[in-house]
């Protein structure tokens, strides 16, 4: 796993984060197979961000955003979102942008038979495939992995070369991506996507507000994946208007807010309408 780029390898800090979680007894999720696929890469990087967001690193007044508690609400809520929008609705497709070492397509209980996408470069899948290679999905779910790199000018021939139907409706998942693009790849990939999907399609995703990239609280946090070579390059404070622009209504929520709480967010949630604040959205949207 050594010749992952930079953004490639925060992969395997999300794998860290979900093996972490699945070892304790609250956990949120089960995740049986991320301790497997974390490598010493992974391993590093969760005890770099363990201690960039440890409490004595704050200044006084202020306390540092858990990450821990994050990943574990934000894995939580898109496998809820996903598995009642497959059964609810009847999506034959879930696409997941930038997949990773993501395993939702082995470990979650799909409702019905779908056909699952997972695109990211060609050497992430591949790594996931030499570990997890012999593991069998869950039943009706049939695995498609599309190697692209996103921000090419060809990924979406890929893609439909794989089976992808754009006269169908499509579920898409960009899950820990969006902030560690520009604004303009941002909007060049939300755009993409858009015109890929059918009308009643469903895009999530999550992103942070643009205060947070200089909220003083966060800097620690941010300080790691500048280190690592992946900033954050992008946020949005009002992230339904980035996806209207695109055709897709979206609803928002925080963590820590009713729909994404799940016991385990201990900061103050600010309404919206207070400003100069650090955010993390949980965006569900619709293609109009």
């Amino acid at each position: 796993m050594a010749p992952f780029d930079a953004i490639a390898r925060t992969s395997l800090l999300t794998a860290a984060l979900r093996a972490k979680e699945t070892e304790r007894p609250d956990r949120l999720y089960a995740d049986p197979f991320a301790a497997r696929l974390v490598g010493a890469i992974g391993g590093d990087l969760l005890g770099q961000v363990a201690d960039a967001t440890r409490p004595h690193r704050a200044e006084p007044g202020q306390k540092v955003p858990s990450t821990f508690d994050f990943n574990a609400i934000r894995t939580r809520y898109f496998d809820d979102l996903l598995l009642t929008q497959v059964k609810d609705s009847a999506y034959p497709q879930v696409v997941m942008v930038a997949a990773g070492m993501d395993t939702r397509a082995f470990r979650l209980p799909w409702p019905r038979p779908i056909e699952f996408f997972e695109l990211d470069r060609p050497g992430v899948l591949e790594a996931k495939e030499s570990v997890l290679g012999d593991e069998p999905v869950h039943p009706g779910v049939t695995r498609r992995l599309v190697g692209v790199d996103l921000l090419g000018p060809d990924w979406t021939d890929a893609l439909l070369a794989a089976g992808y139907r754009p006269d169908q409706p499509s579920l898409w998942l960009l899950e820990g991506l969006l902030y560690y693009l520009t604004e303009d790849q941002t909007r060049q990939l939300v755009s993409r996507v858009a015109e890929l999907t059918a009308p009643g399609s469903r895009i999530a995703a999550d992103l942070v507000s643009a205060t947070t990239l200089t909220a003083p609280a966060v800097v620690p946090l941010l300080e790691v994946f500048e280190r690592l070579g992946c900033p954050w390059l992008s946020g949005h404070n009002e992230p339904e208007a980035l996806f209207i622009e695109h055709g897709i209504e979206a609803e928002v929520v925080q963590p820590g807010e009713e729909a994404a709480h799940y016991g385990r967010w201990a900061d103050p949630v600010h309404p919206r309408h207070v400003l100069d604040v650090e955010r993390v959205f949980l965006v569900n949207g619709v293609r109009k």
